[in-house]
């Protein structure tokens, strides 16, 4: 990605190479176009194709350029927010509609990698919520009830079956939940975009949107090189967009998140941590994520930026946790790292959003971006085809909100993190 080593790290390295795609030169026409190549951008372009619209696909950059390509790879179901929460917080019919919608994310992910034959590492022996102290397993106890009242596979473990389950660490117990798994994220949204090629899209990369014109019956999307004209646009560039539509990305707080790999571990650490291959992420404020990938390397990650002051302090953390967690490991060493934002709204829970006359967008994953995205692509194709009403949808038409503070908020949060590692690994 751009020879940026930060940007996407292992997955950059152990990905697919992306189907051919280019930058857009000359006038096209179409009955959507969609803005962004991430999964939701993706995720609607193959079921508007499929459904036989002519779908363009523009990306300012490459497929999986943002957080589609950068996150940790976990396949969650549902959002942070507990689902008694989100519920109340929406209201019917749009909150448990919504739940059960994401609560099947999963599902359709695994289910969309199998019929395409998506090469992208897929392990789906689900996902361990790890719980921090008293308070953590009050959490996951509570979650864990919410969701079994709605028929969820979901299982509360005590301290000595969490501990067995990752491989060390000192958790007073976890809640694994078997809809979910893992998945090697860019080589996902790569595949994706080779499903959409296929089923008769048109993508464009390198292809910026500067400016956008309401013709009065379609839309000119213009791209200095060219343009598209559409009835529709759909704009899927969540906490990554820059010029079109900019008030959709002034609503969310950037909270950046880094990973680091190891090298392939040598047998003993690889096969006692984690050793059914779940993704794990704990209860902590400023929590931590771990997960093999198919080589046996150990992706490690938490809040913050791999830039500056916070790349030393974020290392110097991560290699003092992982040894705590894991005393079984010898040499430790990082093979790759880097980082990426997560769009984060005021009450964590997504957007709608009708922008204008036939532009729509869903945005604010808040962390829970490859099954939410994929599924809200698909939701946004049925309602631009008209095989969906608005009532219908998952979530109802709101008015953007304006964030104030929105710089300094973001900087507390790359800040705070720094001041927690290196807090914590002084301890």
């Amino acid at each position: 990605m751009h020879g940026n080593p930060k940007s996407h790290g292992l997955w950059e390295l152990t990905a697919p190479v992306p189907p051919y795609t280019g930058p857009l030169v000359g006038d096209a026409q179409a009955d959507v176009v969609v803005i962004g190549g991430g999964y939701t951008g993706l995720s609607a372009t193959i079921h508007l194709a499929k459904a036989g619209a002519r779908a363009i696909l523009l990306e300012a950059s490459e497929i999986g350029f943002g957080g589609s390509g950068r996150n940790v790879g976990l396949v969650n179901a549902g959002m942070w927010v507990m689902p008694d929460t989100l519920s109340a917080t929406l209201g019917p019919p749009f909150g448990e509609r919504l739940i059960e919608l994401l609560g099947r994310g999963p599902q359709e992910v695994f289910e969309l990698i199998e019929r395409h034959g998506i090469d992208c590492e897929v392990e789906r022996a689900g996902t361990l919520h790890c719980a921090v102290g008293r308070r953590g397993f009050q959490q996951i106890q509570i979650r864990a009830e919410q969701w079994q009242k709605r028929g969820a596979p979901v299982v509360v473990l005590d301290p000595e079956e969490t501990r067995r389950k990752i491989g060390g660490g000192n958790y007073t117990g976890a809640l694994l939940d078997k809809r979910a798994g893992t998945i090697q994220p860019l080589a996902y949204a790569r595949g994706l975009a080779r499903v959409a090629l296929a089923a008769g899209a048109r993508i464009f990369t390198q292809t910026e949107v500067p400016t956008v014109r309401d013709m009065g019956l379609r839309w000119r999307v213009g791209t200095g090189t060219g343009s598209v004209c559409a009835e529709w646009v759909i704009v899927a560039t969540n906490a990554y967009g820059k010029t079109t539509w900019p008030q959709v990305q002034r609503e969310q707080i950037r909270l950046p998140y880094f990973n680091l790999a190891t090298r392939p571990l040598s047998d003993r650490p690889r096969t006692s941590i984690l050793p059914e291959r779940q993704g794990a992420w704990d209860t902590s404020e400023v929590l931590s994520s771990f997960r093999f990938d198919r080589s046996g390397r150990l992706v490690f990650g938490s809040v913050g930026a791999l830039e500056g002051i916070g790349a030393l302090v974020h290392r110097a953390w991560a290699v003092r946790s992982l040894r705590r967690l894991f005393p079984q490991f010898g040499e430790l060493e990082f093979e790759t790292g880097w980082f990426g934002m997560i769009g984060m709204t005021s009450d964590h829970l997504p957007r709608f959003h009708k922008l204008d006359r036939n532009v729509v967008t869903f945005g604010g994953y808040n962390g829970r971006g490859i099954a939410t995205g994929t599924v809200f692509g698909r939701v946004l194709a049925s309602y631009v085809l008209g095989h969906l009403a608005e009532i219908d949808l998952p979530l109802p038409a709101a008015p953007v909100e304006h964030r104030r503070f929105r710089a300094a908020r973001e900087a507390l949060y790359r800040a705070g993190s720094q001041l927690v590692h290196l807090t914590e690994a002084r301890l």
